[in-house]
């Protein structure tokens, strides 16, 4: 198969420095807007890696992702906000970036070439063949990343993917690839752009795709959300007053007595 690195190829627009800002903002959208239509067509690789997921889970596994640069911050991302979103353990969805936290913030030079440094990474975890592990990389080409999964594969532990290139290296080591053929971008090379734009809305779908299958949503409500701001609290109560039919004020002392949407609908008593 022929590997093309289209995240790479020359912009179809030129002489960006001499657009006015309207100009720009134009020319972005229009390439943004093309981003939802390949993910659309990724989207029967989306779901056999997100029944994978669930099956793990349902089992006790766990789903990691690891990355490099914006790749890896997405992961980290998306991991981090599924304890407040759906209640579930820190544990469940853990994202790994190459260079550690600090990286999060700051770019770490070469952390994402290293061969040996991912498997390290996720050994830290205890990985096992319990879990799921999904490569993010827009190139498709991280040398972290890809030996990370080589080592998953030799331990019998699931491997997905998240690429924007066809056929990549990633792709290839990767059991249940997800590839969404952005294009070039708008700054040639750029994959902030438009490959984590797709990147972000495949960890999307995979994330809350998962997590109502294993129940952490009631009709199309986050019951299990952590209340940890007034924004949060308030949103409980109306959930808790809309379907219980009951006074935002008799929602109020519920929330407080059972301390999560769910609870208190489970020990209502009219």
């Amino acid at each position: 198969m022929t590997f093309i690195k289209t995240t790479e190829q020359d912009s179809k627009y030129h002489h960006l420095e001499k657009m006015e800002t309207k100009e720009l903002l134009y020319h972005i959208n229009t390439e943004d807007k093309t981003v939802p239509l390949a993910v659309e067509k990724a989207l029967p690789q989306i779901e056999i890696l997100t029944d994978t997921i669930v099956q793990k889970l349902k089992k006790g596994g766990r789903l990691f992702y690891i990355g490099a640069g914006t790749s890896g911050r997405l992961g980290v991302v998306d991991a981090s906000e599924c304890p407040p979103t759906f209640g579930v353990s820190p544990g469940l969805v853990v994202g790994i970036i190459a260079g550690g936290d600090l990286a999060i913030r700051e770019a770490v030079e070469f952390a994402e070439d290293s061969k040996e440094q991912g498997w390290v990474d996720l050994q830290t975890h205890a990985v096992s063949a319990q879990d799921v592990v999904i490569g993010i990389a827009a190139s498709g080409t991280t040398p972290y990343v890809i030996a990370a999964l080589e080592k998953c594969n030799e331990n019998n532990i699931s491997t997905g993917c998240i690429a924007c290139n066809k056929n990549s290296p990633l792709a290839t080591v990767s059991q249940f690839p997800v590839e969404v053929i952005v294009g070039s971008e708008f700054v040639t090379g750029s994959s902030r752009m438009k490959a984590g734009t797709a990147q972000k809305l495949v960890l999307n779908m995979i994330s809350t795709a998962t997590m109502i299958q294993l129940g952490k949503v009631k009709g199309n409500k986050m019951v299990d959300m952590q209340l940890s701001n007034n924004k949060l609290v308030a949103r409980g109560q109306k959930m808790l007053a809309e379907e219980l039919h009951i006074a935002l004020a008799e929602a109020s002392i519920l929330l407080e007595k059972h301390g999560t949407v769910r609870n208190s609908i489970k020990n209502y008593k009219k």
